[in-house]
């Protein structure tokens, strides 16, 4: 066991990810303020739909937010430079983590493995070479690392990209149908989007997906294969960094490759200067009983989380319990129509209520399809009211449909939502089971040849103009 997480290897790997990883979480903070990422998730709604238990995570007042993601930026770099390392990726974990929870309206697993990574990243000795901090205090400079960081990266990627190919294994995936959904809505991008629109490139997409991620890892560890596995992820990569255009996610999976590379041919490319270790010393550290035991744990929730659905009354798909922080991405495509009606407790007067009036537009689209998210705005609504000296009781009407099948009620309209409880770990009757057939095949196929189809394109648009 010493030997096998407390021998010394070569840290390039490790010095030239930390590079690559504070220039990537730096454009992240960056980059959300010129894309108006940030003004659009949180400056312009009234309020934000946090995580559950972390509703005192909310944005900054007025345009202080802006600040707060200049200084994670800045921080980023101290990362990227390693300069005061530990404190500026300390700092970027603590403020990113609050960024994550404070909003799911923008949620993606992207956002959660970059939590994950940049708690990890803080405690690893990553500084050790190429580094101001290094350049500043020489005594710390060292060229090697325990090999239980490496197999700590390691095994946290192979996690993500197991459980990503596992949770595609359901018929909507496997018939190309959800890919054929996506790629609808690409259908008029430059030079590629009529190719996209072939069903051998559903197919190949659908079935590409699985395999990359369920074998990218293995290829990556064997020797013989890890160059053709480099080049299959660069363009798988930066593929998806083309059609799906889902930030630095891309970039920073291609930077995973640093891990796997002998570190001869990384210091031949790289850090020609930097001596390559070789002593391959134990050294086992006092803390090593605390060490393992917080890997032991870290690991065992992180292989627990994404199975828990499992133990949640009907499917995922449908109810979306279970379905964060467990690597399901972009398994599928929802849409919802939703009705407010408030009762005044004291008066009984029903009303309808405009709750489009809270939310903004991305909010909105979010709010429609995913209980959690309808609780929270149930609850949202009965405050402003109370606010105003009212108190009501809430019911909501709506109806979802999953990946292009039929319209089908989710929401319990009888049920008054602001006087329900949220559990974490109990399933919520005031979720309706899913109807047999939710997302039939049959119903899929039309939907996707309407949208696809110029004529009815057209017809919609004259609709529309007659409307006007």
């Amino acid at each position: 066991m010493n030997k096998f997480l407390f021998k010394h290897i070569d840290n390039t790997g490790l010095v030239l990810f930390r590079v690559a990883f504070g220039f990537l979480i730096a454009m992240e903070g960056f980059g959300a303020i010129a894309t108006g990422w940030l003004k659009r998730t949180m400056i312009e709604p009234e309020f934000t739909f946090n995580f559950i238990g972390f509703d005192f995570l909310q944005p900054l007042p007025g345009n202080w937010m802006y600040v707060y993601f200049v200084v994670m930026g800045i921080f980023g770099v101290g990362v990227m430079l390693g300069y005061k390392y530990r404190f500026s990726m300390f700092c970027y974990a603590l403020m990113w983590t609050c960024v994550y929870l404070m909003q799911k309206t923008s949620y993606n697993n992207h956002y959660y493995l970059m939590m994950l990574l940049c708690w990890i990243m803080a405690f690893l000795p990553a500084n050790r070479w190429f580094s101001l901090d290094a350049k500043i205090n020489p005594a710390m400079k060292s060229p090697s690392m325990p090999r239980w960081v490496l197999i700590l990266i390691i095994l946290q990627i192979w996690i993500v990209y197991t459980y990503a190919a596992v949770a595609k294994i359901y018929p909507d995936w496997l018939d190309g149908t959800t890919t054929s959904l996506f790629m609808a809505g690409k259908k008029n991008y430059w030079l590629i989007g009529g190719i996209l629109q072939q069903e051998w490139i559903h197919y190949c997409i659908a079935y590409v997906g699985i395999l990359f991620d369920l074998l990218i890892i293995p290829l990556f560890l064997w020797k013989r294969t890890r160059v053709v596995a480099f080049w299959v992820s660069v363009f798988f990569h930066l593929f998806n960094s083309v059609v799906f255009q889902i930030g630095i996610f891309p970039y920073m999976s291609i930077a995973f490759s640093f891990f796997f590379f002998s570190s001869e041919t990384l210091q031949s490319k790289f850090l020609k200067k930097k001596p390559l270790y070789k002593e391959g010393k134990i050294v086992v550290p006092k803390y090593k009983p605390v060490l393992i035991g917080i890997f032991s744990v870290y690991f065992i929730i992180q292989i627990a989380l994404p199975l828990r659905h499992w133990g949640f009354k009907d499917d995922v798909l449908w109810t979306e319990e279970g379905h964060r922080l467990s690597w399901r991405m972009m398994l599928r495509t929802k849409s919802g129509l939703m009705s407010i009606e408030t009762v005044d407790k004291e008066t009984k007067l029903r009303k309808k209520y405009n709750y489009e009036a809270l939310v903004s537009k991305k909010q909105s689209r979010s709010a429609l399809t995913k209980p959690d998210v309808i609780w929270q705005l149930a609850q949202r609504i009965k405050q402003v009211e109370a606010e105003k000296g009212v108190d009501v009781e809430v019911y909501v009407k709506c109806r979802v449909r999953v990946n292009g099948g039929e319209y089908n009620t989710l929401i319990d309209p009888t049920i008054d939502l602001a006087a329900e409880e949220w559990n974490h770990f109990k399933h919520h009757d005031w979720i309706l089971p899913s109807p047999k057939d939710y997302h039939s095949k049959s119903e899929r196929e039309e939907r996707i040849h309407e949208l696809l189809d110029p004529k009815s394109i057209l017809k919609k648009a004259k609709d529309s103009a007659g409307e006007n």
